[in-house]
């Protein structure tokens, strides 16, 4: 079965025995035995990670939590599957009911206030870009910013709206754009409208917010509305168990279960949903809660589309099946291991610097508290902490093919913060592309030169293709992670080596990260290891960059082997080269322009450190030092 990547990782020594002996596969555990120690507890740096199993599978849910179902509800799940109509399921010997909406949600995920609030002034505002309404082309015959379209056709906008302004306020807005939006689909058709997971997404925001836009303002929209609700629930009945695994899959069952709960002679179709909706979240994520498109933007939309679905059910008085809780319960913890100390998100897999807000207020929504989840062997980010020190290591291959959205070539890249001020970064920021970040670029930023790792002669460790798909590159990462001196009282080492260099030049990319126990010193070691038993001849171009975040001033030492790295707090880090790799005359350390992307899309100039040169390709050996010196 697929899985997110084959690793191997080696247990620290004195650590108990694998926990896959004591629990059974797939199992949901408790939290408090899954994640970290909470802060204030102890300043120990993160516990070393468990062995991890020959092969990491997506976690099926079915197997776990099965729902519970009746003899009777699995043969109305049945009839409903081979197209009996819900009316002769649901009340057969009554009239059907008129078409409307059931219940009033409440308790959904918030929006974004400044952005409903650009809405009422008479303007989308997505990824810092300004769209009036009135020159808004919602037809598709032209191709709209992704970021927009997604906000347009999905109808999320619906959400910031209602968090900008009482319902009275908003609603002439809302009947505004639905109305111009029903008038260029008037019916299912082909499209990036009628992309299943936007289609799925859209139909959750007519029923969660439908008080904004049926309140009846305008008389005409009411009945067009209520049809095209009944159109597309119908529309992803036939369409959401055919579109690709992932978070399309997901959102198209969660559409339809919702429509399930909250139209008339629903039951059916909720049954129905349910079912897809279980195993589609099974394909979704893997073991240990992160989802298998290694991407922090899916997984906050994961949890937003189950917060709004369980706030249907309450709605309804009807009881969520418990698979849906186990799994928001689940996704949150390693999200939180994303975190740095300004409480926003790492740029990882073609996302910005997501803001620290936008997080906060999507985990209070969603009612989980969790704590950092430290065991993520098989969602691949490792989180290093000592004193105020943060440090985030990509240290799988990239998400494959089926679950890549924005896929990044980042394989053995961190990012590092001290406190709220990010030290080292990735650009970020590619699945923006076409915004203020411009579309040109978004290519280049999803290469590995835009991650803080190391690049042989300008090559991606995985191939970056068009469409946010990945090809040929990364296959197997192994780890080894353990913690330093007593009880971990000196650190945590963390060692990760990838192949994705060694069909093409013979080489394995070793990457090797000590952070001291009081987060004074990151040590670091970038190794090329001969894949073969023969290393080739010859010599190749390496670079190891360190892109630095916003407002990091950085100046090279008279010796050319250091920099010191100011910050705009005015704590003042060294970085210096080691070994022999600081005495060779082939290599050299030199400051180049960067750029990072925060979380409202807007692109910032900023500087990187590179160590470049030719090294044999017999392999190589450069070791260098992060220490906080003020």
């Amino acid at each position: 079965m697929e899985g997110l990547f084959a690793a191997r990782t080696a247990a620290a020594p004195g650590e108990d025995e694998d926990r896959s002996a004591r629990e059974p596969a797939g199992a949901a555990l408790p939290l408090s035995q899954r994640a970290e120690p909470a802060a204030g507890q102890g300043t120990a740096p993160d516990a070393a990670a468990p062995p991890a199993p020959d092969t990491a599978r997506a976690l099926a849910l079915s197997d776990v939590i099965a729902p519970k179902a009746r003899a009777g509800e699995t043969l109305i799940r049945m009839a409903y599957r081979l197209g009996v109509p819900r009316q002769a399921l649901a009340a057969p010997f009554r009239r059907p009911t008129p078409l409307r909406v059931l219940a009033t949600v409440e308790q959904a995920a918030p929006g974004d206030r400044a952005a409903g609030t650009a809405l009422r002034a008479g303007h989308f505002f997505v990824q810092g870009v300004k769209q009036p309404i009135a020159t808004l082309d919602v037809t598709g015959s032209t191709r709209l910013a992704p970021g927009l379209e997604r906000a347009v056709h999905s109808f999320s906008w619906l959400a910031d709206l209602a968090a900008s302004a009482p319902r009275a306020d908003c609603a002439p807005v809302a009947e505004r754009i639905a109305a111009l939006w029903l008038d260029a689909h008037p019916a299912p058709a082909r499209g990036p409208a009628w992309d299943v997971e936007l289609a799925g997404l859209r139909l959750m925001a007519w029923l969660v917010h439908a008080p904004l836009v049926l309140s009846g303002h305008d008389p005409k929209l009411k009945p067009r509305l209520l049809a095209a609700i009944d159109d597309t629930a119908d529309w992803l009945d036939r369409k959401a168990a055919s579109s690709g695994a992932g978070l399309g899959q997901v959102a198209g069952w969660a559409g339809v279960t919702a429509a399930g709960l909250l139209l008339p002679e629903g039951r059916p179709r909720r049954l129905y949903g349910e079912a897809g909706l279980i195993r589609a979240l099974g394909d979704l994520v893997g073991e240990d809660g992160g989802v298998l498109a290694r991407c922090p933007a899916a997984q906050m939309d994961a949890i937003r589309l189950l917060t709004d679905l369980i706030a249907c059910y309450e709605a309804t008085g009807i009881e969520p099946p418990q698979a849906l809780f186990v799994m928001r319960e689940l996704l949150v913890p390693p999200l939180l291991a994303l975190r740095h100390g300004d409480g926003g998100l790492g740029s990882w897999q073609g996302q910005p610097a997501l803001d620290a807000h936008r997080l906060a207020a999507l985990i209070e929504a969603s009612g989980v508290r969790a704590r950092p989840l430290a065991d993520t062997e098989h969602w691949g980010f490792h989180r290093l902490r000592g004193g105020q020190t943060q440090v985030q290591f990509d240290a799988a291959p990239p998400p494959r093919a089926r679950h890549a959205r924005c896929g990044c070539a980042s394989t053995l890249a961190f990012e590092m913060s001290d406190g709220p001020t990010r030290l080292i970064v990735n650009c970020g920021g590619a699945a923006l592309a076409g915004a203020l970040v411009p579309a040109r670029i978004g290519q280049g930023l999803r290469a590995s030169a835009a991650h803080s790792t190391l690049v042989l002669d300008n090559a991606n460790s995985t191939a970056v293709e068009l469409h946010g798909k990945l090809g040929r590159g990364v296959e197997a990462v192994e780890v080894e992670r353990r913690l330093l001196g007593e009880n971990g009282r000196e650190g945590t080492r963390i060692e990760a080596s990838h192949d994705g260099y060694a069909a093409r030049f013979g080489l394995t990319h070793r990457r090797v990260l000590s952070l001291r126990a009081d987060g004074t010193e990151l040590a670091g070691e970038d190794i090329l290891v001969p894949a073969g038993r023969k290393g080739k001849r010859g010599r190749i171009a390496f670079a190891i960059r360190f892109h630095l975040g916003r407002g990091i001033e950085a100046r090279l030492s008279e010796d050319g082997r250091g920099a010191s790295l100011l910050t705009e707090g005015g704590k003042l880090w060294q970085f210096r080269l080691r070994g022999d790799s600081a005495a060779a005359g082939d290599v050299s350390l030199v400051i180049e322009d960067s750029l990072w992307v925060d979380g409202e899309g807007r692109p910032h100039p900023t500087e990187q450190l590179v160590i470049e040169g030719l090294t044999s390709r017999g392999g190589g050996q450069f070791s260098w030092l992060l220490r906080k010196t003020g």
